[in-house]
């Protein structure tokens, strides 16, 4: 567990590697979970998927992709803009991908549905579409 501090207030953060398997690949995916009122406080939770690609190997081999505090601070500025109340008792607010994808940026992650089930977009063909529009910036 991490700790950061915005704006006076202690966010405790989690993040936890996993793999998330595309039509074609296997992508590295980080499980973001985030505390900003106690124990007992509104979590909050955004699966991010990394956006390696280009390498001759599976993402999930050679992906050394894991947030920084400046990525999590990110995320955490996010959620308090789009409805997460840290102080509200119990339950998860999810920064789901049907949701959020389309507004969400952090360089380097997309947001995914895919830990929770087979809904989201296919992670193979969104990682290769995010590269391709970063390499042609």
């Amino acid at each position: 567990m991490r700790r950061l501090w915005i704006d006076g207030r202690a966010f405790t953060w989690r993040a936890e590697i996993r793999e998330v398997r595309g039509d074609t690949d296997c992508h590295r995916c980080i499980r973001l979970r985030i505390w900003g009122g106690g124990k007992t406080g509104q979590a909050l939770q955004a699966d991010l998927l990394s956006t390696t690609w280009g390498t001759r190997w599976s993402p999930c081999a050679v992906d050394d992709a894991y947030p920084t505090s400046a990525d999590v601070r990110a995320v955490i500025e996010y959620a308090l803009r789009h409805g997460w109340q840290p102080d509200r008792r119990g339950g998860t607010y999810r920064l789901a991908e049907r949701e959020h994808a389309a507004r969400f940026r952090l360089p380097g992650f997309l947001l995914t549905d895919r830990l929770r089930g087979p809904e989201g977009g296919d992670p193979t063909r969104r990682v290769v579409s995010a590269w391709a529009a970063a390499d042609s910036d």
